[in-house]
């Protein structure tokens, strides 16, 4: 029997659509901070989680509003 728990973790349906993420420039321009910060995080293991695609970062935008969210409070 399969294990249906590990497979619906993996349904497309529940990933972001490559569509919907953001590219490096775009997070930085919604946070108003330079690109260099959010290569400077990454390697510091703080700042919002990005993905990647092929050699390209890509940030799921409700991830990075949470982010945001909870280091303000």
């Amino acid at each position: 029997m399969r294990n249906t728990k590990n497979r619906r973790a993996k349904e497309p349906s529940q990933l972001p659509r490559i569509e919907s993420l953001w590219t490096i420039e775009e997070v930085a321009e919604f946070l108003r901070i330079p690109v260099a910060t959010l290569y400077r995080w990454r390697t510091m293991g703080t700042g919002p989680t990005a993905f990647r695609v092929g050699r390209h970062l890509r940030y799921n935008p409700d991830a990075v509003r949470s982010w945001l969210l909870e280091g303000a409070a």
